[in-house]
């Protein structure tokens, strides 16, 4: 019973733990200090937790009478005044580094995040100029600092990549800084942490750490036209019921910034923010009723597409890479 009481605790201990959205799974230098600040706090809670426990123990078990009232006071003294102050001394001067912010050079990379019901806006500052407008999902280059301009378009929202940093919360008509550093390439996850709306479960995001040279690589690859703008009978279909009135495909007249940028959906590696695998069969499904995969969803549904007609757009919308 006692062996199967422990594997029942570790268990529950560890449900929420995984590789890909963990705090204690790390890949940021922030993240990694914030953990080893809470392992610390842990240790330290438990280890007076205990150490209390133990004089509770000694005190029922004394015989009466032999802690006098003097030696008592100089306990409550000790105990009570004395160790906590120099226990949040220690801590405080432990936790000192990992409140200095990290300096942002001209040349760093500057990523725009912008929170919207349910999906996310994202923008990539090149180095020539300009901004490279994605969405749904974050790249970073490992060794580099990074600092996300968050916001919000409509209500509050709180962007957090669990393995890379701290939460920072995104509000409307403000703009909050992150700085980050990624010290290993690999795919996680973000998320919203703060109720936006029906589906604020719903909105999660891919985060992508790569090495410099690859996504250097990947940053310039991105600014030009997709291989399969504008061809078909799906991107017919596509102009013909006014996605284009929403979304941008580079390489088209459609440059609208309503819903999210499509112009590469077929890199994607999700659908509807973090939710779906992004399939033509998922994909047509979306479109001819989004409300059905994400509640409170503002685009609108378009259940007088076929099936044809849908998986045609879909297949048109995996194209663009």
């Amino acid at each position: 019973m006692r062996r199967a009481g422990a594997i029942a605790g570790a268990a529950l201990l560890l449900s929420a733990c995984n590789r890909h959205q963990s705090a204690l799974a790390t890949f940021g230098a922030e993240a990694t200090q914030i953990r080893t600040i809470t392992i610390a706090l842990v240790v330290g809670a438990v280890a007076i937790a205990l150490f209390m426990v133990g004089i509770y123990w000694r005190a029922v078990r004394a015989p009466e009478g032999q802690l006098s009232h003097k030696q008592g006071m100089r306990m409550v003294l000790w105990l009570g005044g004395v160790g906590p102050i120099i226990i949040l001394a220690v801590l405080l001067i432990f936790a000192l580094p990992a409140m200095r912010p990290r300096v942002v050079a001209p040349s760093d990379l500057t990523v725009h995040v912008e929170g919207e019901q349910f999906w996310w806006r994202v923008g990539y500052e090149r180095p020539g100029g300009g901004v490279l407008v994605s969405a749904n999902e974050v790249r970073v280059p490992v060794g580099r600092t990074v600092a996300f301009e968050l916001t919000g378009r409509d209500v509050i929202h709180s962007f957090w990549i669990p393995g890379l940093a701290g939460k920072m919360d995104m509000i409307p008509g403000r703009t909050n800084s992150l700085v980050v550093r990624a010290d290993k390439a690999g795919r996680y996850r973000g998320v919203c942490t703060e109720f936006c709306g029906l589906s604020h479960a719903l909105m999660a995001f891919d985060v992508v750490a790569m090495e410099p040279a690859a996504f250097d690589t990947w940053l310039a690859d991105q600014a030009r036209p997709a291989a399969t703008a504008g061809q078909g009978v799906g991107a017919q279909l596509f102009e013909a019921n006014g996605c284009g009135g929403c979304h941008a495909v580079r390489g088209t007249p459609h440059d609208a910034r309503i819903g999210p940028d499509l112009s590469r959906y077929g890199d994607r590696l999700t659908l509807g923010a973090g939710i779906l695998p992004p399939t033509v069969e998922r994909t047509a499904a979306f479109i001819r009723a989004p409300q059905e995969a994400k509640p409170g969803v503002r685009m609108p549904a378009y259940p007088q597409l076929s099936d044809q007609e849908a998986q045609a757009i879909a297949a048109y919308l995996k194209g663009l890479k």
